[in-house]
């Protein structure tokens, strides 16, 4: 792959024949960031799992650095009630399964109450393609309402691991104090491994980068993790 001069000089920076630990890799990311936006900082940790295990769960990062998500949530009497309260910003049941059925996607996050999943359920071709549809195991399917939207406007953020055993996760931007970066990552990379598949032999962990959208990226040291 070819990359720019600001790309290039930027990674002169990084020592490629050491690792770093995360909050080294937290300040060096942040250095060598040079775009003219507020680049993303990205997680990415390499596991070892095999085909029929998976990683996958949710946390709250401990700095914000996302804009208010729009969220929607399918419930509808005393828990319709609860969710609006709670600040959600759309609430219904088979009318507004009707209107994401028809195409209609302004949010950003999808939560449902358990007695809604079997309609709900039919828009699996439309929400799940865009990794919106509700899964108790994103706690985006609950009958607690306030504390799943309490956490959402926190800041809640999910991960799982793909098909290839690494999961990706955005952990702040390049214009957060680096130690605030290393909050996030740290709590990130102790979350994901806190999730350890309970079969999982030897290590689980193969490796952990950090990198800005368009910045190299920077190898973390797994043992001063572990």
């Amino acid at each position: 792959m070819k990359h720019g001069k600001k790309y290039l000089e930027a990674a002169k920076k990084v020592d490629s024949s050491k690792v770093y630990t995360v909050m080294e890799a937290s300040s060096l990311v942040k250095d060598m960031a040079y775009a003219k936006f507020d680049e993303t900082v990205e997680l990415h940790m390499k596991l070892s799992l095999k085909k029929s295990q998976s990683v996958r769960d949710t946390m709250v990062l401990p700095n914000q650095f996302a804009a208010e998500k729009k969220i929607l949530v399918f419930a509808k009497g005393d828990k319709a009630e609860e969710a609006l309260a709670a600040g959600a910003t759309y609430v219904g049941d088979a009318e507004l399964i009707e209107r994401v059925r028809g195409g209609w996607m302004d949010f950003d996050v999808c939560v449902a109450t358990p007695d809604m999943m079997k309609d709900v359920g039919k828009l699996g071709p439309v929400l799940g393609r865009r990794g919106l549809m509700p899964n108790p195991k994103t706690h985006t399917v609950t009958m607690d309402l306030k504390g799943a939207l309490e956490e959402l406007k926190k800041g809640r953020t999910e991960f799982r691991s793909d098909k290839t055993g690494v999961v990706h996760v955005a952990v702040g931007k390049v214009s957060m104090d680096a130690d605030k970066i290393f909050e996030n990552a740290d709590l990130a990379i102790r979350e994901i491994m806190r999730r350890r598949p309970s079969d999982a032999k030897g290590d689980f962990v193969l490796s952990i980068s950090l990198a800005s959208t368009m910045g190299p990226g920077v190898m973390v040291d797994v043992k001063s993790i572990v």
